[in-house]
């Protein structure tokens, strides 16, 4: 483990002009006593690792020294080759520059792992798009892309709703990320404001998909990223936000222990959680009763419809005389005609 540590340490000054103690054990998840143990077992073994003293010091290589990736485990060097998803990178224009990238980290390989790549790919494919749904790659999908890896600000027209086909936008945006989300494509940008009224970092940041881009305009100036922005994290909060906009409507519900177990995989699964947390004991027949927020009544009706008896709709009343109405239907279907 501590081996698997120092590689990565070297990595990482590799990577960095300097970093502190402090930095250092933060990334690697130790202490900074740690980290001054591990700089000294560095140096002794031949790595030119030189520690910056003062208040501005920090560790770093010296001479120019790089590693070359005769260290790494198969299972590594298998994983180097499933961080690029091919068809991902042939949408945003990247196919050649991740080419050349996984041919230049072939050779440097040892000859035992250069069939990484090949093996890699036999044991996983990314499916990106959604059953039942033709992948469409949208037209400026590269343009935007490229304008993310470049930090360069974009004028882009879109359409706000696919049924307002003569309603367009205009915006500057500064687009921070991509996101691939059941294949369809996203931009996350921040909004830049009129030239009069614009402040740095002061537009909001907001989800657009590239899908209704009508236009998309880089521009030659380059924005300045903010380094707080967290991408993973901030796809995250939009998407739970999304999911719970579309909770409009509330019912009332008794299920059985089965059709509480099943809710997770039923209705929203953060709702249902925090419904099934919310609910009183279970009742002298083992069920519990909660309130749970829902697309619409519409929406629920199916929903709960699958749960057949596990389920029983307390409120509204013009819901559960719906599920009366069907169970009566349903009974007369199986009545015994003898």
């Amino acid at each position: 483990m501590r081996a698997a540590r120092l590689i990565k340490m070297v990595l990482l000054l590799q990577s960095r002009p300097s970093m502190t103690a402090a930095e250092l054990a933060r990334e690697l998840e130790v202490s900074e006593r740690t980290i001054t143990r591990d700089a000294q077992a560095l140096s002794e073994a031949g790595v030119p690792v030189y520690a910056d003293r003062g208040r501005t010091g920090g560790y770093r290589l010296v001479g120019g020294y790089r590693t070359r990736l005769t260290g790494l485990a198969r299972s590594e060097a298998e994983a180097l080759f499933l961080s690029g998803v091919p068809g991902a990178l042939r949408e945003m224009g990247l196919e050649d520059a991740s080419s050349a990238a996984q041919l230049k980290v072939s050779a440097a390989l040892l000859p035992s792992l250069k069939d990484a790549s090949r093996t890699a790919a036999q044991r996983f494919h990314l499916d990106a798009p959604a059953w039942f749904a033709e992948p469409k790659t949208p037209e400026l999908l590269p343009a935007i892309a490229e304008a993310v890896w470049d930090d360069r600000r974009i004028t882009a027209r879109y359409r706000r709703e696919e049924t307002e086909l003569e309603r367009e936008l205009e915006r500057e945006l500064e687009p921070y990320g991509l996101v691939l989300k059941a294949g369809v494509w996203y931009v996350c940008a921040r909004v830049i404001g009129p030239a009069p009224e614009r402040e740095p970092r002061s537009g909001p940041f907001r989800v657009y998909r590239i899908e209704r881009f009508t236009s998309a305009e880089p521009g030659t100036d380059r924005f300045e990223r903010d380094e707080s922005f967290d991408l993973p994290r901030f796809w995250s909060e939009q998407a739970e936000q999304f999911a719970r906009s579309l909770l409009r409507a509330t019912v009332v519900v008794r299920l059985t222990e089965a059709g509480a177990r099943r809710l997770k995989h039923t209705v929203d699964p953060l709702s249902a959680q925090e419904a099934l947390d919310a609910a009183g004991p279970p009742d002298g027949e083992g069920r519990v009763t909660l309130t749970l927020p829902v697309e619409s009544y519409d929406v629920a009706y199916t929903q709960f419809l699958s749960l057949g008896p596990e389920a029983e709709v307390l409120e509204p009343a013009q819901l559960r005389k719906r599920f009366s109405d069907a169970a009566a239907r349903i009974a007369a279907y199986y009545r015994d005609p003898g």
